[in-house]
């Protein structure tokens, strides 16, 4: 056998073999008989988990790429499955993939992208920048890191006050057995906090709850400083932000530096209010009640001592600090009300409906086709002002309210279903009824005299013996 013939039956079979590797891959998820559900958890558990190739190398495999051979071997068989010969063979000489490698170890901080430059500026060509990612994640040289000198950090504070609040929760202690929560903003330049309040979710509800009278209060700050949480990134504290003319910031994951200032404020808060009203348990102690008694006292610890306190760091009260500024500019009750508003976007029907939460809606008919951002209540779904391009377009008449707030607007304490009930007392009943035959009865030895019966039968047996009927 000559040479060209060895190498071509060599590409046979590994391209045999890599068409067997992807048929066992699949042949659970291909079978008829599973729902698309059932298929569907099967497939995304294929694609979560590492699988050894024909060649010995760790691959994952895509959700697509996995429908893609069902629907292969569905349609033509086994034979589907199997690539053509030429293209079961790399295509990237060894020698290519040992120099870029060799390039990744000599300098770590090179991408795949720079060195795919130096190949092509090297050889004249070079593989394609995914094929390099790829590469270097299956030999792992992507664990290989440029050497980072630490990062320095300056101490930094705001230039005035209404600059720039951070915002952060803290979980607190449990009430009646549920767990609470703060959210606070702190003013950077004063350290005054300008927004509280304690809830029993760490959502955007009890979040809007802090901020919306902070605003209202203390005005609108340059720029507000979160982090990542749910209830941050959520679009509707972005829309508020933007109808209000604030920069939101968010930190980078994995990077607190720059909340210290809200963060020690909460060690303040542990040390000096929740030590007073936590049990050893957790619970909290008989003097709090209710959720608002946690916050009137919270706020009474706020404005009296925190707020009047002098402050190590910038030697003054933080109220006084933050007064230095007045008066700050507030906003209108109308735009603050607008800028809490929630909104989602949907296309109006050819019927002139839209949907919303299982609720829907009749809108001006010339909308037909256009997508329109409904502006709502999240409290009450039965108002909905409609927008197009930024303009009112009129109000959305409720056309079948199924939901009445929005999933998201939990109340406080969620409201108790009273259990149905008829109002019937069947055993009261019974008791009534026999307490009533009972007074019905004449009793006889209250008169003082027998029966009739009784005096029958003290006649016709003086001795109170009834003779054997025999």
């Amino acid at each position: 056998m000559s040479k060209a013939d060895e190498e071509e039956k060599a590409r046979l079979e590994r391209a045999q073999a890599i068409g067997l590797f992807r048929y066992m891959l699949i042949r659970e998820a291909a079978d008829p008989s599973l729902t698309s559900r059932q298929r569907g958890a099967l497939v995304r558990k294929l694609a979560a988990e590492p699988h050894t190739d024909p060649d010995g190398r760790v691959v994952r495999l895509t959700r697509w790429t996995l429908d893609r051979w069902i629907a292969l071997w569905r349609r033509e068989g086994f034979d589907a499955l199997v690539p053509s010969p030429r293209q079961s063979q790399p295509r990237t000489p060894p020698e290519v993939f040992e120099l870029a490698s060799a390039l990744k170890k000599e300098n770590p901080a090179r991408s795949a992208a720079q060195i795919q430059r130096i190949l092509r500026a090297q050889l004249g060509w070079s593989p394609d920048e995914r094929t390099l990612q790829r590469m270097f994640i299956r030999t792992g040289l992507t664990a290989l890191h440029a050497p980072i000198e630490p990062a320095a950090f300056g101490r930094f504070e705001a230039g005035h006050p209404n600059e720039m609040w951070t915002g952060d929760a803290l979980h607190g202690p449990r009430i009646d057995g549920r767990k609470t929560y703060l959210f606070a903003f702190i003013d950077d330049h004063s350290r005054a906090i300008v927004g509280h309040r304690w809830g029993f979710a760490e959502d955007t509800v009890r979040l809007a709850a802090a901020l919306r009278p902070a605003l209202a209060a203390r005005g609108i700050p340059q720029y507000i400083y979160v982090d990542n949480g749910s209830a941050f990134v959520d679009s509707w504290l972005l829309r508020a932000c933007a109808k209000l003319g604030i920069k939101l910031i968010h930190s980078q994951p994995g990077r607190p530096q720059g909340r210290g200032k809200i963060e020690r404020f909460f060690r303040t808060v542990n040390g000096e209010f929740t030590v007073e009203i936590a049990a050893g348990d957790g619970e909290v102690g008989r003097r709090i009640t209710d959720l608002a008694e946690m916050n009137r006292l919270f706020t009474a610890w706020v404005e009296t001592v925190y707020h009047r306190r002098t402050h190590s760091e910038t030697g003054m009260a933080p109220m006084a600090r933050w007064m230095e500024g007045a008066p700050f500019p507030v906003p209108a009750p109308g735009d603050l009300a607008e800028a809490f508003r929630w909104s989602e976007h949907r296309t109006v029907s050819k019927t002139a409906l839209v949907s919303l939460h299982g609720n829907r809606y009749q809108v001006d008919p010339a909308l037909n086709g256009r997508r329109v951002e409904l502006v709502f209540d999240p409290f009450d779904l039965s108002f909905l002002r409609v927008r197009v391009d930024g303009g009112d377009a009129g109000t959305a008449l409720p056309f079948q309210i199924n939901r009445h707030a929005h999933p998201k607007a939990r109340p406080e304490i969620p409201a108790q279903t009273p259990k149905p009930t008829t109002g019937i007392d069947y055993l009261g009943l019974v008791d009534r009824h026999h307490r009533e035959d009972l007074a019905a009865r004449v009793n006889y030895a209250a008169f003082g005299y027998d029966p009739p019966e009784a005096q029958f039968f003290d006649e016709a047996f003086p001795d109170g013996r009834i003779p054997d009927p025999e």
